[in-house]
């Protein structure tokens, strides 16, 4: 089973870098919002330099695969696509919103999460997670971006740990909700919460050469439109 996997994100304020070894893990971690494309690759570095690893000796390279910011989760893929191609790695993409369920658990041993993103526009990203018995997540509330006002999932179990900076964006959010929710702390996604999620996804065979690796951005039709000379 694969061991050594890096791990990088940029698709929100938060840029990290993780990489595991057997059951080590190396992170690096820094709110650095516009700052992403300086801050990654020495990250990168400074893992492998301290697992005494090279690119060529990994077994997988993960990346936040969104949703988030366009320009960060394009970043990050890009980046992560230059490294995979040099090295000759197969890729996986983690969500955004599943990796920050995963860091709720973490910290706190929370099962059942739901994970937002401000959106901006007056939107919201939005999913929620269940975790197995393996240690790995069944989504159960779909990804999706919309409107606060439009998130009210039905949901059988009846307590929530909330992750992500959409409930702080939206304070309204909570009490729309009817139910018993607990605050995580989780602000952004980490590389390393994505690191176990691509263990779990790499097992099912859903690794992809470079070239194949794509984002998701929800929102893609919006964000591209805003681009400038786009319609």
């Amino acid at each position: 089973m694969t061991s050594k996997i890096l791990a990088v994100d940029t698709a929100t304020e938060n840029c990290s870098v993780a990489l595991k070894v057997g059951d080590e893990t190396i992170a690096r971690c820094e709110i650095a919002p516009r700052e992403h494309t300086t801050k990654i690759l020495p990250m990168v570095d400074s893992v492998l330099a301290e697992a005494g690893l090279t690119l060529n000796q990994l077994d997988a390279l993960a990346f936040g695969r969104g949703p988030g910011s366009f320009t960060g989760v394009r970043i990050g893929i890009g980046i992560a696509q230059g490294l995979a191609f040099g090295a000759n790695l197969p890729m996986v993409g983690v969500s955004t919103l599943a990796a920050m369920a995963q860091q709720a658990y973490r910290r706190h041993q929370a099962d059942h999460v739901l994970a937002t993103i401000d959106a901006r526009m007056n939107e919201i990203y939005a999913g929620g997670f269940q975790r197995l018995d393996n240690g790995d997540w069944t989504t159960v509330v779909e990804e999706a971006v919309l409107p606060p006002a439009l998130f009210n999932p039905q949901l059988a179990n009846a307590s929530w740990f909330t992750a992500g900076t959409g409930w702080q964006a939206y304070p309204d959010l909570i009490s729309q909700l009817h139910l018993e929710t607990t605050d995580s702390g989780v602000l952004y996604p980490e590389a390393e919460d994505m690191l176990i999620l691509a263990y779990h996804a790499l097992a099912r065979g859903e690794a992809v050469d470079a070239e194949h690796a794509s984002p998701v951005y929800l929102r893609d039709t919006v964000a591209w439109k805003k681009l400038p000379g786009r319609e």
